[in-house]
């Protein structure tokens, strides 16, 4: 064995700085400062004290308190680092394995109790630094004197600390500390009260009157000043009252000033009030706590600096041998003095000397105080014109004992004249001397003394004339009498003597004088028991030498008297006040005690009172006697051994028969039955008490068998009945442990014959499970002396002794204690815990030390298997409990290791009993159980999990204890092997336990634990011929495992195909578990009860989420199970049992319930519908009826309530640091209510706090897929309805259409701007495309979360050109639906409109439209895209179009514009003439005029592919929807696309429209950050490179137009032309091109002939079957009747998109067209660049439009007649992808999801208007002759039906929509 030469401290100190070391750095790392700092400091401390111990230059005592020190800081930063708690002795870390385990446990809880309870200090310190006295006009020097007074006993209880103040109230002498700081010490813990306060008096030097002038008198008077109180209460906080000020009070009359504190303290405020100066006193105040030399160490430089000692007044509570003091304390209370022929009262001065008994004066014997040093005279203060003056004046006098014989006290009392000489004229004298003729000092109390007339000072010189007079009125002398009766005048001092040498007692001097007066001895020893004790122990040793001295004298006949006065003195010194003279006793009985022939008489008188305790009836003296037996056997032994070595051991024999006899006569007393009071008890019990004591000295005479057998007979011939007497029963089990403490029980030959005796005690009580503490400190000792391992035969034997008796009760006494219920107090509590601890620890010790021999002696020793069976079970129970993680505090780790160690070793051995015993015919399932329950738990336990641990911990605990958890699981093996067919009883109810042992992530472990799984499956198989049961329970408690995220890495990548990540962190997360689990159980396992458990997990996370929409889908799961069938059902979860009718009902009004609280109340309507249907067939008219009203009352609320349409972000997960379920994937989440993009952000920012976010919206590349990260790419996208009938339908409130907006949503889009091809600096929406990405989920939002994965994206590219016309419809739109919300007076303020307005105007008249026409109306763009005519045509449509709804829009807001406004108005209307001229159209003057029309049934006919249902008479809400990715505005941020050159005039255009802000949302900021702000840039748009390689950039091109790649809120969007906001899904169906690879598209439901129709405005009728009829009263031209509609077949030649040129026959209309014509030359338009503020009237950049369908789905609705003049299809673009596959009219591959049934978004007016417009090459149109005419009110034009059929009449029902399966819901 290698034996390091290093100290042990120094080892320990260096491997935990080691482990500190790097849990240091992660302080710092997690921020924790204050922690780092401190350990930094400790750390750098226990290196300096290493440093000093490695030197090896200490002393011994040096070296022991540096290691104090040193382990002191390890236990400490242990603790705060949670370490484990190390077991230390002597500073040295012990090794468990060398002590026995209850000592082990012993010093673990003495180093727990010390770091938990600091122990209480019952001495106690008050330090007090005066500072200074505040007040304003001082001017005298003062005198400041402070003590503690006990105002419940009314006197002071400290001596007195006296400073002085110089003129400005400082400390005169601020260099000496000593002089103005003190510490008040020894204070008893009974003195920190309440009622315990500091007084403070203040004395004056100065004149008599402190108003008197300077000059009056130049003598100097002590004169009241002020007193200030405190209570020490106040000081009980432990604070520190660094600048406490005191207030300072006077009393009303000075005659009152002895008792000034008092009345402060009782507050008798007429008495006092402040002093006139409002003084106050500042002084520094602080208790401290511990004895005196703790104090001076701690506090080292308050004694180093100086400070003055103020005791207390007498004695301390404890007297200390050795301690010589000799003060006498005089208070000078007060006089009664005659006016001695004045006509006022004198003004009385004493003065105070001592003089000794040679008449001279001693010096320096009079202290005011500490603090001051002592005097040669004192001088009272003066109280003014007072003839019975009160002083309570206290003074020490410190004088030598040898100068204390003759000498006196003479007080002279004088009148101090107030006259100018100021003298002070002595008229009298009193004197007392300080010792009697006797030897006794002046006794305590008050005495009165005899003023003796005096006038001159020279009759005092010579001390022999007064000392001959009578001092005292108590005491007269003979012939004087008549000459003390006259006078009237006295004087009342009080004396207190504290010496440790001198004795005011007589009887004490007459005992100690025994010799001269031998007659008054039986006196005197009769009296010495009413001296006080502490005049005894003062004259301890003299003392006892009298008492054996007159036992030498007269043994017969003082024998018994002195026997009592011994026993006196003994029993005296058992009080605490004197137990410190104990060893005074002991040495004198060891050095000086001479008695050697004392033995005989004091065993002689100790056996007459032991004889006599059964007969006598008062048994007071006789137990005292027992009490004092230990100092009275050293007497005997002593004198015995004085005996022996003077006679050379005489009379042995005879010695050793008294001793017998007298231990006889003892055994006898102890064995009687107490009968009747119980007094016997009583003499017992005390006896007991103190027996053990007197072993030892037995020993110093007798053999240690002898005294062993001594004892045990005397022990034993105690009653064991236990209902004798409960205290007696205490005292003897207090006797038995004193015993096993005792010296004589460490001897291993008495050990052997005391233990028996022992053991036989503590079995009677621990079956009556009383004194279970003390039995528990007994078992403790001895174990403590039972070394581990320890072979010796004796030892063997014991253990034998042990088990035999102690084992069986031992467990039964665990698990009583253990089963009861804890108490409440923390002392109680603290003590049940320590008393099951300590019974641990025996318990461990024990079965530690058996062996082989003595297990198998154990289990020999069961009669029968039923024995057996209760034992194994006890100890396998009591295994648990002991295995339970609150049976030792957390940090104690070592404890824990050592009980693991026993309890593996014990179950080895046991396990053999377990095979041998019960298995095959005798198996016992309980037992059995209860072995494996055991190990499962065992090896489960946190303490063994060595991976947590430090590397070096870990090391440690191999190296001793190897993995017991490998150990146990061989062991659990081998013992499943062994049950064979019992097996089978264990499955499936061990899976679950076995299934967590292999959750431990130690590969022995597994391959130990997992054959067994194999195996059950093996037996299962072979009893019911499949293993379904062992899989089903495998699979569920794996399950809920995983969900409690157990299990390591490697563990759970089992599980991550079933998204078992770690739950209990985030909600989100559990629920996308929970889903995942559902599927998992539906799809893969097809567990219908585990997926029913699933469905109502996640409804219970829903609801605590508050989603109540997805818990209601979630339920519905459940509901689609049942059938309306009367089928019964078992009871299961929370349902009852009941039939599925029942629970279906049920379940469909929670799930309508959770619809209303989610707001999803159409949904709930449908299943109110179903549910009404099945009380219909069931006749129950009454819940019917409550149905039909549920459902009205949801209608109710979907017309009156408001709901928020949420917002839906796209997020991506890419990086490998994703679980594998969310990496590289990307998903789509439905918002909460009022959530934000930045707020959405943060909180999966949150959710996932190591995620960067990614600042960009490009797809990621290769690189951020491979990643070691988290990236987060989040942005919002468009909701893209299915169905579009109700949002198409004209009339319905957009309270309606807001559910179908957002409800049902399979697809989402956003949209992204590039430029392709070269950029026009000057026009750059030349080049600027759109790439429109559309996701497709794997279900519908919302549904049974919140989120679902994207299964498919599309992404197209949208032309310019198609681009400017979307951006113009979604404005035309706005602008319509804010003109029929004010027409309706929906709108609360017109400001919107006029924003609006103001914005589109403002821009077209400085250039906006025409970057348009200079863009797409040149020639060079005609000639080089001849396949967009129709869309150009299209385009300037919409421009005209506009130009319509503006002026419509002016003459409403004519009609309603507030008065304050009318000038903005009137430059509204300005601007539009100089708009109109701009595009080149007409006056519309008189229209404006004559316009009596409103919106919605008299607005202007929309043109195509508007949704006129926005201009319903409903007045709908509009909530605008908008896309995710946003653009930047133009030339307002530093990444627009427009040329900085027009960022200037930019300024300009957008000037007016700033303040329209607010209303629309635009809050543009420069901010280039995507995804941190949602202002970053306008939301619609995401600008791009200027490289036509655009589709695949390069990732450095990502990273360069990251900045422009915004991902904003579409809600933060700005409203405007450039970025218009989304009214209606209607407006975002405009463009329905997605699917068609980039080729150029137009409106799908029109045939070619329909698509080349002028867009005439010349009708504003928005409804469709209304036919325009001429307005205009002067012979306009009116527009022509609206031909019938054709009849909707499919056309054969639309296979692609084909641009048709017009035929010559459509052009006639445009002869006599009404609009004026376009001169689109670029030349002619020199306005600025397009702004982007909402102020624009186009933009350009596409809107995130919404269109129902994909490219190849959308054209479904194309249905018209074939066209007139068939063209062919031009061949389609280059590069502009495959040509669109034909949408309908049948065909094989023809790829739709879903048939709409629902008609095109547009009105059949507007279809069968437009007529082909021809392209002349002039690109001009002949301008109309008329403005157009303004429509009628359409209420007066309604036709009573449709031509063709295409619509209804008006007496028809509306169609209603199709109510949506409760599958898909």
């Amino acid at each position: 064995m290698v034996i390091p030469t290093e100290d042990s401290v120094i080892t320990e100190m260096t491997s935990t700085l080691r482990d500190w070391g790097t849990m240091w750095k992660q302080l710092y790392v997690r921020n924790e400062g204050d922690l780092f700092h401190r350990l930094w400091h400790i750390m750098n401390e226990i290196l300096d004290l290493r440093r000093q111990v490695l030197v090896g230059h200490l002393t011994h005592d040096r070296m022991k308190d540096v290691k104090r020190h040193i382990t002191a800081r390890l236990d400490w930063g242990n603790e705060q680092l949670g370490l484990d708690l190390v077991p230390r002795k002597e500073y040295a870390m012990v090794d468990p394995e060398d002590i026995s385990i209850t000592e082990l446990y012993r010093l673990m809880e003495h180093r727990h109790r010390k770091k938990d309870t600091p122990v209480q200090a019952s001495s106690h310190h008050l330090f007090v630094q005066m500072k200074s006295l505040m007040c304003s006009n001082l001017g005298e020097e003062l005198e400041v004197i402070f003590s503690l007074f006990d105002s419940k006993e009314n006197r002071p209880i400290s001596e007195r600390f006296f400073l002085r103040l110089n003129r400005n109230g400082l400390p005169k002498a601020p260099d000496k500390p000593e002089r103005h700081c003190s510490l008040f010490v020894d204070l008893g813990s009974s003195e920190l009260r309440k009622d315990i306060f500091i007084t403070v008096h203040i004395i004056r030097i100065g004149r008599m009157g402190a108003g008197e002038k300077k000059n009056a008198c130049s003598v100097q008077y002590r004169r009241p000043f002020g007193c200030a109180v405190l209570s020490i209460a106040d000081l009980l906080t432990g604070e520190t009252k660094d600048d406490l000020i005191l207030k300072v009070y006077m009393c009303n009359t000075e005659s009152e000033w002895y008792q000034i504190h008092e009345n402060i303290i009782k507050k008798l405020n007429a008495r006092y009030n402040l002093t006139g100066s409002n003084a106050g006193l500042a002084v520094s105040l602080q208790l401290l706590h511990g004895d005196i030399e703790q104090i001076r160490r701690e506090y080292s430089s308050v004694f180093s600096h100086g400070v003055s000692i103020t005791r207390k007044l007498g004695f301390s509570n404890i007297i200390m041998p050795g301690e010589m003091r000799n003060d006498l304390y005089i208070t000078i209370e007060r006089g009664e003095f005659e006016k001695g022929g004045k006509s006022v009262a004198r003004n009385v001065e004493v003065t105070m000397f001592i003089i000794d008994s040679s008449g001279q004066n001693l010096k320096d014997f009079i202290s005011f105080g500490s603090g001051e040093p002592p005097a040669s005279e004192y001088h009272s203060f003066v109280l003014y014109h007072n003839n019975s003056p009160r002083w309570a004046e206290l003074l020490k006098l410190p004088i030598p004992v040898d100068k204390f014989r003759g000498a006196h006290i003479r007080f002279e009392f004088r009148h101090c004249s107030t006259k100018e000489k100021g003298e002070k004229k002595l008229f009298g004298f009193s004197f007392v001397p300080l010792m009697q003729e006797d030897g006794r000092t002046l006794p305590d109390g008050t005495h009165e003394l005899i003023v003796h007339k005096c006038e001159e000072n020279t009759n005092l010189q010579d001390t022999t004339r007064y000392l001959k007079l009578p001092f005292s009125k108590g005491i007269f002398l003979g012939n004087n009498n008549q000459a003390m009766k006259a006078t009237k005048e006295s004087f009342w001092i009080t004396s207190l003597l504290c010496s440790t040498k001198l004795t005011q007692n007589g009887d004490m001097l007459d005992l100690l004088k025994w010799r001269t007066h031998p007659d008054k001895i039986t006196g005197c020893l009769s009296k010495l028991k009413e001296i006080d004790g502490s005049e005894i122990v003062k004259f301890l040793q003299d003392t006892l030498d009298t008492l054996f001295g007159i036992l030498d004298e007269n043994s017969q006949k003082y024998g018994s008297k002195v026997f009592d006065s011994l026993v006196h003195i003994i029993n005296l010194l058992q009080d605490s006040k004197f137990h410190h003279f104990k060893p005074v006793m002991d040495t004198y009985i060891e050095s000086h005690f001479a008695g050697a022939l004392a033995y005989r008489d004091l065993i002689k008188v100790l056996k007459w009172y032991v004889d006599r305790i059964t007969e006598a009836e008062r048994q007071e003296h006789i137990q005292e006697v027992l009490k004092a037996q230990e100092y009275i056997f050293k007497y005997i032994v002593q004198s015995r051994r004085l005996f022996s070595l003077a006679t050379g051991g005489q009379n042995e024999e005879e010695f050793r028969c008294c001793i017998q006899e007298l231990l006889m006569s003892v055994r006898f007393f102890l064995s009687q039955e107490s009968k009747g009071s119980g007094a016997l008890s009583q003499s017992q019990a005390v006896f007991l008490s103190s027996f053990p004591a007197v072993y030892s000295e037995l020993l110093k005479l007798f053999d240690v068998r002898e005294v062993a057998n001594l004892v045990q007979d005397t022990l034993g011939s105690l009653p064991t009945i236990m209902h004798v007497d409960d205290s007696l029963q205490a005292i003897k089990l207090q006797c038995i442990g004193k015993t096993v403490e005792s010296q004589l029980y460490t001897n291993p030959d008495s050990r052997y014959i005391l233990l028996p005796v022992v053991l036989h005690h503590l079995h009677i009580h621990l079956q009556e499970q009383k004194d279970l503490i003390m039995c528990a400190r007994i078992l403790s000792n001895v174990f403590c002396l039972i070394k581990k391992n320890s072979s010796e035969k004796s030892v063997l034997e014991e253990i034998d002794v042990i088990v035999a008796s102690l084992l069986d009760i031992l467990l039964r006494t665990i698990l009583e204690i253990t089963s009861r219920p804890q108490p409440s107090g923390s002392s109680m509590r603290l003590q049940f815990q320590d008393v099951t601890g300590e019974f641990v620890a025996c318990l461990l010790s024990l079965l530690r030390q058996m062996t082989d021999r003595h297990y198998q002696q154990l289990l020999d020793s069961f009669n029968t298997k039923e024995e057996l069976r209760d034992f194994l079970l006890q100890i396998f129970t009591v295994f648990r409990i002991l295995i339970r993680p609150e049976m030792f505090p957390k940090d104690w780790t070592v404890m824990r290791l050592v009980a693991n160690n026993v309890i593996i070793t014990t179950v080895l051995y046991l396990s053999d009993a377990l095979r041998k015993n019960f298995l095959n015919e005798n198996f016992d399932y309980k037992i059995w159980d209860s072995y494996f329950y055991l190990a499962v738990i065992f090896i489960n336990q946190l303490c063994l999990q060595l991976e947590m641990f430090t590397p070096s911990k870990k090391k440690k605990v191999l190296e001793k204890y190897g993995d017991m958890r490998v150990t146990m699981g061989c062991e659990i093996f081998s013992m499943w092997q062994n049950l064979g067919e019992h097996k089978l009883h264990f499955i499936p109810a061990l899976i679950g336990p076995f299934l967590e042992v292999t959750l431990i992530p130690q590969p022995d472990l597994r391959n130990v634990m997992i054959p067994i799984f194999h195996d059950m499956m093996d037996w299962e198989q072979r009893r019911s011929g499949s293993f379904k049961q062992v899989e089903a329970k495998l699979i569920d408690k794996l399950d809920s495992l995983m969900s409690e995220g157990k299990g390591d890495e490697t563990y759970r990548e089992l599980f991550n195909s079933m998204d078992c990540m770690k739950m209990g962190e985030v909600d989100g997360k559990k629920i996308g578990c929970t889903v995942s689990l559902l599927n998992f159980y539906k799809t893969e396992l097809n567990k219908e009860e585990m997926y029913i458990r699933y469905i109502h997990k996640l409804y219970d996370l829903h609801l605590k989420a508050q989603n109540f929409t997805e818990a209601a889908y979630t339920l519905l799961l459940y509901d689609e199970l049942l059938e309306w069938s009367d089928r019964p059902l078992r009871e299961f979860l929370t349902y009852p049992m009941q039939t599925e009718w029942q629970r279906k009902e049920h379940l469909h009004l929670t799930i309508i319930q959770n619809f209303d609280r989610g707001k999803c109340w159409e949904n709930g309507i449908i299943l109110c519908r179903k549910i009404a249907e099945q009380y219909e067939n069931y006749y129950d008219y009454r819940n019917l009826s409550k149905m039909r009203m549920m459902e009205a009352s949801l209608y109710d609320k979907i017309m009156d309530q408001q709901r928020l349409e949420p917002e839906f972000f796209r997020v991506g997960f890419y990086g490998k640091k994703f679980p594998f379920f969310l990496r590289n994937k990307e998903f789509v989440c439905r918002g909460h209510d009022y959530e934000r993009l930045e707020a959405f952000q943060q909180r999966m920012l949150n959710e996932f706090p190591h995620a960067i976010a990614m600042q960009h919206a490009n797809q990621p590349d290769e690189t951020i897929f491979q990643a070691e990260a988290q990236y987060l790419q989040i942005y919002a996208v468009t909701p893209m309805p299915e169905s579009q009938e109700v949002l198409q339908r004209e009339g319905v409130p957009d309270n309606i259409k807001s559910f179908y907006k957002v409800n049902h949503i399979w697809k989402f889009r956003y949209d992204r701007p590039f430029h392709k091809g070269t950029k026009d600096k000057e026009n750059e929406f030349k080049s600027l495309w759109v790439e429109r990405t559309s996701l497709y989920l794997v279900q519908s939002l919302p549904g049974i979360s919140r989120w679902f994965e994207v299964e498919k994206r599309e992404v197209v590219e949208m032309s310019p050109l198609e681009n400017a016309i979307e951006v113009l419809e979604n404005k035309n739109q706005q602008l319509k639906t804010l003109i029929g919300q004010c027409q309706t007076r929906q709108m609360q303020n017109i400001n919107p409109l006029t924003m609006c307005l103001n914005g589109v105007i403002d821009a077209a008249v400085n250039g906006g439209v025409s970057r348009y026409q200079e863009a797409f109306f040149v020639k060079e763009y005609i000639l080089s895209h001849p396949e967009d005519g129709e869309k150009i045509a299209r385009l300037r449509e919409l421009m005209l179009e506009q130009a319509q709804i503006l002026e419509f829009g002016l003459a409403v807001h004519e009609k309603f514009v507030p008065q304050d406004m009318r000038p903005l108005h009137k430059k509204l209307v300005d601007q539009f003439f100089v708009m109109k001229s701009s595009l080149g159209i007409q006056e519309f003057t008189a229209c404006i005029q004559a316009s009596p029309v409103h919106f919605p049934n008299g607005s202007p006919r929309v043109c195509r592919n508007s949704a006129p249902a926005s201009m319903s008479p409903d007045g709908t809400r509009v909530i605008p929807r908008r896309s995710p990715l946003s653009y930047p505005a133009v030339n307002r941020y530093s990444s627009s696309s427009l040329s900085s050159q027009a960022s200037a005039e930019v300024s300009n255009i957008t000037g007016q429209s700033e303040s329209s802000d607010e209303v629309f949302n635009m809050q543009p900021s420069p901010s280039t950050s995507s995804l941190s702000s949602t202002h970053s840039a306008s939301p619609n748009v995401t600008s791009s490179a200027p490289s036509s390689a655009r589709a695949s950039p390069l990732l450095s091109d990502k990273h360069k137009h990251s900045r422009e790649n915004s991902c904003l809120s579409p809600r933060e969007r700005p409203c405007s032309a450039i970025y218009p906001t989304p009214v209606e899904p209607s407006q975002r169906m405009l463009f329905n091109h997605i699917g068609d690879g980039g080729l150029p598209r137009s409106d799908p439901n029109l045939s070619a002939p329909e698509k080349a129709v002028n867009p005439t405005p010349s009708s504003w009728s928005l409804d469709s079957g209304k036919e325009a009829k001429n307005m205009s009263d002067s012979g306009k031209l009116i527009s022509p009747p609206v031909p019938p509609r054709p009849t909707q077949t499919a056309s054969p030649a639309r296979h692609t998109t084909t641009s048709v040129s017009p035929s010559p026959a459509g052009r006639s209309p445009l002869k006599q067209g009404s609009v004026q014509s376009f001169t689109p030359s670029p030349v002619e338009y020199h306005s600025p660049v397009l702004s982007g503020s909402y102020s624009s009237g186009i933009s350009s950049l596409s809107r995130c439009s919404t269109s129902e369908t994909s490219g190849f789905e959308n054209q479904v609705n194309e249905q018209s007649a074939p066209p007139p003049t068939p063209a062919p299809a031009p061949a389609p673009a280059p590069g502009s992808g495959p040509a669109p596959v034909p949408s309908y009219g049948g065909g094989p591959e023809e790829p739709v999801r879903k048939e709409s049934k629902t008609p095109p978004p547009y009105s059949v007016y507007e279809r069968t208007l437009r007529r082909p417009v021809p392209l002349p090459h002039s690109l001009s149109i002949p301008a109309a002759a008329e403005p157009p005419a303004l429509p009628p009110k359409p209420l007066a034009s309604r036709p009573s039906h449709l031509e063709n059929g295409t619509r209804r009449t008006e007496a028809g029902p509306r169609p209603r929509p199709l109510p949506r399966k409760v599958s898909q819901l």
